[in-house]
């Protein structure tokens, strides 16, 4: 008699229960710099390790160390208190947040690391961290800037690549540090080059319910969006300090500014896509581009300077009103304007950016401040280069 069904015996290899997965590891993050813009992005992202479980929950940033007026060491202040003293008074950056003055112990275990210091600096950081960190470590850099080598201008993603072996994605956009800080609504652009799921995973790590993250497969345009807008800003702030001085009508002042930061899209949109004709024109229009123009035309710290600079006829040096006024932070656009100029002298394309030029002719003091109102008039026939812009 043929046995049933109910009479086979119990495969055991199928009936036990299958063995659990292995869990991943916690991701452990480190920002590499604690100035302003870094100390608010250690708040940001330390108020998501705590809720995402595949994150975790200490949040390291490495710290320049810094002896403060007090004779306390800034690290050590930053984890007693909680707060950045020097360039974040006033504001908690989360309890997981450890300062540490050891940037090679601060990148050690992290598989995810956040960039942002001055660009100047970056370099030599690249290379004391080689051979120091994960062979898997993601990075994102939040620096604006470019370093301009003979061969032609490095990004800073690039340069973070090249050195470290690793991929690095860009954030930039329409944000200011002290006002992310205050929790008000603000928001900035993802740039990644392959991965979407390591973009998302960025996405993730900054997004809060008052800055708003999204993403674009275009690491170039955003970067350099981010870098660019810098050059544009300074000539619409000395612009618009020389006509508040002149007391010209409200809408002239308008007109102006609208004039300036439509030039000055345009020259960023030109610049980006002859270095990089990858470059998507639809990221102009991202929170990295035309949203971030407006948004450091209107504010931001480097503001004051610029204001201090033309109301001064240029009669004072950038470096000491950075010295006087900054309290030991950096003024981009300076050094942006230096790096565009040299790129686009050795390229021989200073007459199809009249804006650009003139911004770093009146950063060098060969031209007045008041030279921003009339750039157009020193600049060629633009039916000559319409075609190239």
């Amino acid at each position: 008699m043929a046995p049933s069904l109910h009479d086979d015996p119990i495969d055991d290899s199928i009936s036990a229960a299958a063995p659990p997965l292995p869990q991943m590891p916690p991701i452990k993050v480190t920002i590499v710099g604690s100035g302003n813009w870094g100390s608010v992005a250690a708040k940001l992202i330390a108020s998501n390790t705590l809720k995402l479980s595949s994150f975790h929950d200490e949040v390291r940033m490495w710290v320049f160390e810094e002896t403060l007026p007090t004779g306390e060491k800034l690290t050590e202040v930053i984890n007693n208190t909680n707060e950045n003293v020097k360039y974040l008074p006033g504001i908690k950056l989360g309890k997981n947040v450890v300062a540490d003055p050891d940037i090679e112990n601060a990148v050690r275990d992290a598989t995810m690391l956040v960039f942002v210091t001055p660009h100047q600096f970056m370099e030599g950081i690249c290379k004391r961290l080689m051979g120091k960190i994960r062979s898997d470590a993601e990075a994102i850099s939040l620096i604006k800037g470019m370093e301009v080598k003979r061969d032609g201008p490095c990004m800073i993603s690039s340069l973070i690549s090249e050195h470290l072996g690793i991929s690095c994605c860009v954030l930039m956009g329409a944000n200011i540090a002290n006002e992310i800080a205050l929790e008000q609504f603000s928001e900035a652009t993802v740039g990644y080059r392959k991965n979407k799921e390591i973009a998302d995973k960025w996405v993730k790590l900054f997004h809060t319910s008052y800055f708003m993250v999204s993403c674009v497969q275009d690491v170039e345009g955003v970067e350099l969006c981010g870098t660019l807008k810098n050059d544009s800003w300074m000539g619409w702030r000395w612009g618009t300090t020389q006509r508040f001085i002149s007391g010209s009508k409200l809408i002239i002042l308008c007109l102006y500014q609208a004039a300036i930061m439509r030039i000055g899209l345009r020259e960023m949109k030109a610049f980006s896509k002859l270095l990089f004709p990858s470059v998507k024109d639809t990221t102009f229009f991202e929170s990295c581009g035309v949203a971030d123009l407006i948004t450091t035309c209107l504010g931001g710290r480097n503001r004051r300077c610029a204001e201090a600079f033309a109301k001064n006829g240029g009669k004072r040096s950038f470096d000491e009103l950075e010295a006087e006024m900054l309290q030991g932070q950096k003024l981009q656009g300076v050094s942006t304007a230096k790096e565009v100029h040299e790129v686009l002298s050795h390229r021989g394309w200073l007459e199809n950016f009249p804006l650009f030029s003139t911004v770093h002719e009146i950063c060098c003091g060969r031209l007045p401040p008041t030279a921003i109102v009339v750039f157009s008039e020193l600049a060629p026939d633009q039916s000559r280069g319409e075609s190239r812009i």
